[in-house]
């Protein structure tokens, strides 16, 4: 079933281009960090771990593009190869989106993160948390194995 819901995501990509700009300037205006109800893409939250169940929750997060910019200098004699162009961290946009999310829910840990969308400016990503220490997280067996010996029996 999941993998039909990939498929219907996809299919909605390539023909449904107005709806998806629609949903963008939505995005686009909503705050940087958002706690959601649900995913967006239910396929791929469910790979990563997800249940609908409490102590689990769904984080969409705004990341700017782009590489990083380092300032020109302004006073002195000018060097031949300034070194302003062509700087690229050597992190992903996602690992930036990951540890934001997990800076905010410091109490939660992180399942995993996908990507959502990406425009010229911006990309935003769903992160998926659990609280360990909710009951519920605590009584699910697989939740117990992600979270290694955190857990106590």
């Amino acid at each position: 079933m999941y993998r039909q819901i990939g498929k219907t995501w996809q299919k909605i990509f390539h023909e449904k281009a107005g709806d998806i700009a629609s949903r963008v300037v939505l995005l686009r205006r909503s705050p940087t960090i958002v706690r959601l109800e649900r995913p967006s893409r239910l396929d791929r939250a469910r790979m990563l771990g997800y249940k609908a169940k409490q102590g689990v929750i769904v984080v969409r997060i705004k990341v700017s593009r782009g590489g990083m910019r380092k300032q020109r200098p302004t006073s002195g004699r000018r060097p031949k190869h300034l070194g302003v162009l062509r700087i690229k961290a050597a992190v992903s946009t996602q690992k930036v989106a990951e540890r934001r999310v997990s800076q905010r829910y410091s109490n939660m840990k992180m399942l995993g993160s996908y990507p959502l969308w990406s425009d010229g400016k911006w990309s935003w990503y769903e992160c998926i948390l659990i609280d360990l220490k909710h009951p519920s997280i605590r009584k699910d067996y697989t939740y117990r194995r992600t979270a290694g010996n955190r857990l106590p029996s």
